[in-house]
């Protein structure tokens, strides 16, 4: 089974961090993706720039509204993903509590229904 593990937690730019933890964070990282790919269950692994790069699209009332920033005001924010495929769920979460920013956010495991891949999608129709 595919799930996604959704990192959340408190942004902060290289500015915010010593350069000692910056270093030690991408360690960890490299690390705990490093691993996910020697055990075999990596499928893919994204980390996000800042949500204020990000833009949200919308309609309402049949008009497009775009919106510079994340839509949600938090404190906590997505900061990247990593897509393993596991045996069940609880494999799942014992591969997210291993992942580094635990310590300081939440991951967030969710399973994925369907994905899209080689031209067509693959499990479950996509949600209509």
């Amino acid at each position: 089974m595919r799930y996604t593990l959704l990192l959340q937690y408190p942004e902060m730019t290289a500015d915010d961090l010593s350069p000692e933890a910056l270093a030690e964070g991408m360690r960890a990282f490299d690390e705990y993706a490093k691993a996910l790919d020697a055990a075999g269950v990596l499928r893919s692994a994204e980390v996000l720039q800042p949500s204020a790069a990000s833009t949200t699209v919308r309609v309402r009332d049949g008009e497009l509204v775009v919106q510079d920033g994340p839509f949600a005001d938090t404190k906590e924010q997505l900061g990247g993903s990593f897509v393993i495929e596991v045996h069940d769920l609880d494999a799942a979460i014992e591969w997210a509590s291993k992942a580094p920013s635990v310590a300081w956010g939440a991951v967030e495991v969710r399973p994925v229904a369907t994905r899209f891949a080689a031209g067509a999608w693959q499990g479950a129709a996509p949600v209509q």
